[in-house]
């Protein structure tokens, strides 16, 4: 009888919890029950920051990736971010320069138009190139079909990225390294 009241009062203390610090972790139910959220501060709105710097932005590196919840593509710079505008445009999506038609895959684009900035260092000799990467791919992400390059011209660069529709956005930057951070909404 004593053995069965103090199983009892074990059981509900087990059942009934206590109380903790915020230190403690979620149950699983918490976890599987969670979802992803619209992508905070995100909308389809132009986006235009005028440049901070003097010096012509050198591009190293161009990539995009899967996140929970939205493709990030990333532009990198070896010694400062450009001035930038972000936004929806309608096709054809022509060359800065030539103005020749540039094919992208999807069926939004979203432009990346950054200024002062090259791909090339033209400050030397033989101006080599500071992004030795693809001109044009497709990374394996859920919304972003295709990243291209549109242009380089009077210290204006310019991507265009395909979308599978148009989505929401939001843009940010860092300064170690210096990068552009473009997300784009996968949720919905």
């Amino acid at each position: 009888m004593v053995v069965r009241l103090l199983l009892l009062v074990a059981a509900a203390f087990l059942l009934g919890g206590c109380t903790g610090g915020d230190d403690e972790r979620p149950s699983t139910s918490t976890v599987t029950e969670t979802t992803v959220s619209p992508l905070e501060g995100a909308s389809t709105e132009n986006v235009v920051v005028p440049a901070a710097i003097t010096e012509t932005a050198l591009l190293t590196d161009v990539r995009s990736a899967r996140q929970e919840g939205y493709d990030r593509v990333v532009f990198e710079f070896a010694n400062g971010v450009p001035g930038y505008e972000v936004g929806y445009v309608e096709r054809p999506i022509v060359a800065d320069g030539s103005g020749d038609e540039v094919a992208v895959d999807g069926a939004a684009v979203l432009r990346i138009r950054m200024e002062p900035a090259l791909d090339a260092d033209l400050t030397q000799e033989s101006a080599p190139r500071t992004y030795t990467g693809p001109s044009r791919f497709s990374p394996n992400t859920a919304v972003v079909i295709e990243l291209v390059r549109t242009g380089g011209f009077e210290a204006v660069l310019t991507w265009a990225v395909g979308i599978d529709a148009e989505r929401p956005f939001r843009v940010a930057t860092f300064t170690d390294p210096p990068r552009i951070v473009i997300d784009v909404d996968s949720s919905s």
